[in-house]
């Protein structure tokens, strides 16, 4: 029986030291074995690399930065939408979602997908929450405190034992051994990302991350645990296992039935090496960079998310391969300029015109 082919739109192409997620959704979408799809890349700046990787992108268009406005990202989705007939849309980066959530109704009367938590959901997630996150739903969470200058950040400093977490509003964490390190990460990440900046206690332990999907009712749909092995200065996993832990697991099918989150998350945590008590530091609103892993295990959870999104019953997905690693790598990939110019000068790129899509 022939699949369906879908034209989705993915965002999140900037493949570098600290990756977005989009090329890693897209690889797994490719490897569906219930649809096919037209990849239409939505990218942010000429240098993204995944504009340039032909191997997994049809097409790229450029959208405007989330501090532009929701209204004009709907304007460029409108005019991208006339192109490429877009059936859903994968937002991958924290700082556009809000956005996307906003413009969802609109999508919806484009026939647009997408699948998305609420605003509501959304927000109790944010790091500056997660001490009443942990509250409302019983979950361990490490004592952190949210500050929106330097005074009130130097003030609370002196309630915290070092080494501390600094922590930006989006993206990045750094640990802080001293009073001095820990402003100068507080300047770092307030110019980045803006305030609050988050002051987390420290857990000393093994780091580790759970993708999972939920179904927006309460049902875990599916949930790999991961094991960082290799750790960036940015925080960021350059490698990592899966593995299988029933208590990491049991959390992420507790954060779904609480909060009925519909779409991908990432959980970060940390076993507490003195204790073994496992604290929750952080809850990413959308699939991690690393999320082609769960794929590989045998549970596709980009997968999973196209077939909710289209209304179909899913059911949840249990097991999966133990074992299994991925290492980054850097690599030079060679493009043609005039592809570079093209996409500089007209916000488009098309590496396969759509009747060719078929036959990827």
């Amino acid at each position: 029986m022939s699949k369906p082919l879908y034209t989705i739109a993915v965002t999140g192409l900037n493949a570098i030291d600290s990756p977005g997620p989009g090329i890693s959704v897209i690889r797994a979408l490719r490897e569906s074995t219930y649809f096919d799809v037209r990849i239409v890349g939505l990218a942010y700046e000429a240098l993204d690399p995944g504009i340039y990787m032909n191997e997994w992108v049809d097409v790229v268009y450029q959208i405007p930065y989330p501090s532009n406005g929701h209204q004009v990202l709907l304007d460029r989705l409108l005019v991208i939408h006339e192109q490429e007939q877009m059936d859903m849309i994968i937002p991958t980066l924290d700082a556009e979602i809000t956005g996307f959530i906003k413009l969802k109704s609109f999508l919806s009367d484009m026939g647009i997908k997408t699948f998305l938590p609420t605003l509501a959901q959304f927000e109790e997630r944010f790091k500056h929450q997660l001490n009443q996150f942990g509250e409302a739903h019983g979950i361990l969470v490490p004592y952190s405190e949210t500050v929106y200058s330097i005074p009130e950040f130097v003030k609370t400093l002196r309630t915290f034992e070092y080494p501390v977490v600094v922590k930006g509003k989006y993206y990045e964490a750094y640990t802080a051994h001293s009073e001095a390190e820990a402003i100068q990460y507080y300047y770092k990440l307030a110019a980045k990302w803006g305030t609050p900046v988050v002051v987390q206690a420290h857990i000393t332990g093994q780091e580790l991350n759970v993708t999972a999907l939920g179904d927006g009712k309460g049902v875990l749909i599916g949930a790999v645990a991961m094991r960082k092995t290799y750790i960036t200065q940015a925080g960021k996993a350059w490698a990592g296992i899966s593995i299988r832990d029933n208590v990491l697991l049991k959390m992420a099918e507790r954060v779904m039935h609480k909060t009925k989150w519909a779409g991908g998350m990432e959980l970060e945590l940390i076993k507490e090496e003195k204790t073994g008590k496992v604290y929750l530091i952080e809850i990413n609103p959308r699939f991690p960079a690393w999320v082609y892993l769960s794929a590989a295990c045998g549970q596709n959870h980009p997968e999973a998310l196209v077939r909710l999104a289209f209304g179909e019953e899913v059911p949840p997905m249990v097991g999966y391969e133990v074992g299994k690693m991925f290492i980054r790598y850097a690599f030079d990939m060679i493009c043609e300029l005039r592809d570079f110019a093209t996409f500089s000068t007209q916000g488009t790129l098309e590496h396969r015109p759509k009747l060719q899509a078929f036959y990827w």
